[in-house]
């Protein structure tokens, strides 16, 4: 994992310790915000933890809404900080969501819109949960990215759950599989929004977006 020094922490924790806010949810390409400054989006299977990982990051308890019922994010919801030049996009859900097939559908060519056509998009990180490892719907999203040439990086999440042995399991694999994607990032993120591990090298990796 990358070492970070301590003015790159320190970088990452001032980026998020505005006071960041809930700005809309787009379920248009047409409803979304202006591309006037740096955007960053978090993907993942329904329940991965998007939500909690971002209400971590931001240091704001109910900023995104959490929910245990997968696919309760149906929108493209915006997050922004008012001096911030960086914009949070939280995806809907793929893979298992309790929903109307016809609404899953809607998310999708929601999603595939947005992450082919939006041009001030710098990164998208793709959660993968800790206790499971990937999924076939992750290496799909991940095949699209590479084709979509979208540059994005695998964070894993909920690594306080399962066992240190298991969990070591979980990343080799995941690890393997990222060196097959072109478009991936090599390097993984481990995180757990509970307990804030890799919270801060999260902030920092994403504060280096914004100057290289």
């Amino acid at each position: 994992m990358t070492e970070f020094s301590p003015a790159e922490l320190e970088a990452g924790r001032l980026l998020f310790a505005r006071p960041w806010d809930f700005i809309k949810g787009c379920v248009r390409i047409s409803d979304l915000p202006p591309a006037d400054r740096t955007e960053i989006a978090f993907a993942g299977r329904s329940n991965v933890g998007k939500s909690s990982l971002i209400n971590a990051l931001t240091g704001r308890v109910n900023l995104a809404r959490t929910s245990n019922t997968p696919g309760r994010t149906q929108e493209l919801n915006i997050f922004e900080a008012n001096d911030a030049p960086l914009r949070i996009v939280d995806m809907p859900g793929y893979g298992f969501a309790k929903a109307p097939k016809k609404t899953v559908e809607t998310w999708t060519k929601l999603i595939h819109s947005y992450l082919k056509g939006r041009p001030n998009l710098r990164r998208v990180f793709v959660l993968i949960d800790g206790r499971h490892g990937p999924k076939p719907a992750d290496e799909t999203v991940m095949n699209e990215l590479d084709g979509a040439a979208v540059s994005y990086q695998i964070v894993i999440t909920k690594s306080d759950k399962p066992k240190a042995s298991e969990l070591e399991k979980v990343i080799e694999r995941t690890q393997k599989i990222v060196s097959k994607h072109g478009a991936a990032h090599p390097e993984l993120i481990i995180t757990s929004s509970e307990k804030k591990d890799g919270i801060d090298h999260l902030r920092a990796v994403i504060a280096q977006l914004l100057v290289t």
